[in-house]
């Protein structure tokens, strides 16, 4: 069947919020601008310190130990390198990440969403080019008949923004993505390299309305289809500009 792109998305701060897009424009090896362009270390974070700058996922506070994080929303400001982060449960925040002095206010405002036992958020760094949980950084492309079929198997609707996927993608079979690993796709005029699938956590449990875990999504893969993974890795390789709607062909 023939794709097209429904969605794309980015996410400023690591774990912390997610933005709409319409259109993006894109450079070989980099991922959305400002997609995951920030993380924020928890007390227990232990770097490697990568000439590249990018860390293991591990050492950040994420979705998958402080459910309520997948509640947030977020917006990025060009003109005035801001983010306004939005959550249920708190006022909103707008904040310039690189300033110390905003990095302070942000982590006294979300430190409470941790739950106990959890090591607290300590600081904010930026990435040379973003902080995606693979060091190969590239896009993460969801397949929403795939996620109907998660859904139809839990029993009823989930949104797919709880996987955090960059571009959501309809007019496919359910799982047909599974058989890109290993090829090369192309949308609007960049081209993508699909790298490997997207092994997922407890993160992909928790609700995008309110933050708490309220399903089983890694007990649906695996019993279902006997699988961990979720979407896949396209790593740009050719750049142009991306817009909803393109259409995804499969160049093999």
């Amino acid at each position: 069947m023939t794709g097209h792109i429904a969605q794309i998305w980015r996410h400023p701060i690591k774990a912390h919020g997610r933005e709409a897009m319409v259109k993006a424009r894109l450079e070989p090896g980099r991922a959305l601008p400002f997609d995951r362009q920030w993380g924020v270390l928890h007390e227990a974070a232990k770097l490697a310190e990568n000439a590249d700058g990018w860390e293991e996922c591990r050492n950040f506070s994420r979705g998958a130990g402080v459910p309520l994080l997948q509640a947030m929303e977020a917006h990025f400001d060009l003109p005035t390198g801001t983010v306004t982060l939005t959550h249920p449960k708190m006022p909103g925040l707008t904040i310039n990440p690189d300033k110390s002095e905003d990095q302070t206010r942000f982590i006294k405002w979300v430190q409470h969403l941790t739950p106990e036992g959890r090591p607290k958020p300590a600081r904010i760094i930026k990435a040379k080019n973003a902080m995606t949980d693979s060091q190969t950084v590239s896009l993460s492309l969801m397949n929403l008949a795939s996620h109907q079929a998660i859904c139809s198997r839990i029993g009823r609707e989930l949104s797919p923004l709880r996987w955090r996927g960059n571009l959501l993608v309809s007019g496919l079979f359910p799982w047909e993505e599974r058989g890109w690993v290993g090829k090369h796709i192309r949308i609007g005029n960049a081209e993508f390299y699909i790298r490997k699938e997207i092994t997922r956590c407890r993160m992909t449990e928790a609700s995008t309305r309110t933050g708490e875990r309220d399903a089983n999504t890694l007990g649906a893969l695996r019993d279902g289809w006997g699988i961990q993974e979720m979407g896949v890795h396209a790593v740009v390789t050719k750049g142009g500009e991306i817009t909803v709607d393109d259409k995804i062909e499969v160049l093999e």
